[in-house]
């Protein structure tokens, strides 16, 4: 099965026709987010970018300084449930269509993505030059000053960015589902 060619910003209905275990290739312009974005943002701070219709991905970027221009050299994804306090209502308040990361997020962003229409979008762990190699260009950074630069609001335009669809707006977790059959697995081998 193709990856499906997805370009942000996206509707709710583009968010809401994807399914866990999509294969996805997306374009356009994704800002990184970590934790003091999140921090700022669910305490009121206001966004410097429209993240309406966006995704913000889970990433403290490698990025050189190269003249008037920026050089993404390595832009892998981080554990995302480091920002399950404050996700779903990022979210909510922003608009945003997809999150992007690793390892999944818990039961209050899966509820947001079914209530406001958004995805969560696992990025491939250990391969963050792989992930610079779709940076196409940098359109800026934001909050650089006040977090500091893996910290900051990094704006990249990418082109078939690879990720797959682990969380959707129906409720199904792929996370969720793997560390169920784990557990169970796990105690049928104690007997018990």
């Amino acid at each position: 099965m193709e990856p499906k060619q997805l370009s942000v910003p996206m509707t709710e209905a583009e968010a809401r026709a994807l399914r866990a275990g999509d294969e996805v290739r997306l374009s356009g312009v994704i800002f990184t987010g970590r934790d003091a974005v999140h921090k700022h943002l669910h305490g009121g701070g206001a966004s410097p970018v429209d993240l309406s219709g966006g995704v913000i991905y889970h990433c403290g970027p490698v990025v050189l300084e190269e003249g008037e221009s920026y050089r993404v050299v390595a832009a892998g994804p981080t554990t995302s449930i480091r920002e399950e306090p404050y996700q779903a209502e990022v979210i909510e308040k922003f608009g945003l269509r997809g999150v992007i990361g690793k390892g999944g997020m818990g039961k209050r962003t899966l509820e947001a993505l079914g209530r406001f229409g958004a995805v969560y979008l696992h990025a491939i762990g250990g391969a963050a030059q792989v992930c610079a190699r779709t940076v196409v260009r940098v359109h800026g950074v934001h909050l650089k000053k006040e977090f500091g630069s893996p910290e900051a609001i990094w704006a990249f335009e990418v082109k078939d960015f690879p990720c797959v669809v682990t969380m959707d707006s129906h409720g199904k977790s792929l996370h969720a589902e793997v560390q169920e059959a784990s557990l169970a697995e796990l105690l049928k081998r104690l007997g018990k």
